[in-house]
């Protein structure tokens, strides 16, 4: 099962990753390891974390989320955008 996860940076700045396992993903992060664009820009914050399936359609959810504009993004953080609109046609998160 695979998740899709928002992090938020010191400089307000949000980061969209999947990972089966979020909080070693997020330790790995907090960590120095994995993704460049967070290093140095710590603390880091869990802000989001979406349950999504299989890791084809975590990717294509990731694309999505990534193409968003940061306006979106909090929209989705916040709760106030459905991770659903986001599927592609004919799927649907577990």
């Amino acid at each position: 099962m695979w998740y899709l996860y928002v992090i938020r940076c010191r400089d307000g700045s949000l980061y969209t990753g999947i990972a089966m396992d979020v909080a070693r993903r997020l330790a790995a992060h907090k960590a120095g390891k994995g993704a460049k664009y967070l290093r140095g820009r710590g603390p880091l914050a869990l802000v989001y974390k979406s349950r999504i399936g299989p890791k084809g359609l975590a990717l294509k959810v990731e694309r999505r989320v990534k193409a968003l504009p940061k306006v979106k993004k909090e929209l989705l953080v916040d709760k106030r955008l459905s991770i659903a609109t986001l599927l592609p046609e004919k799927q649907q998160a577990p």
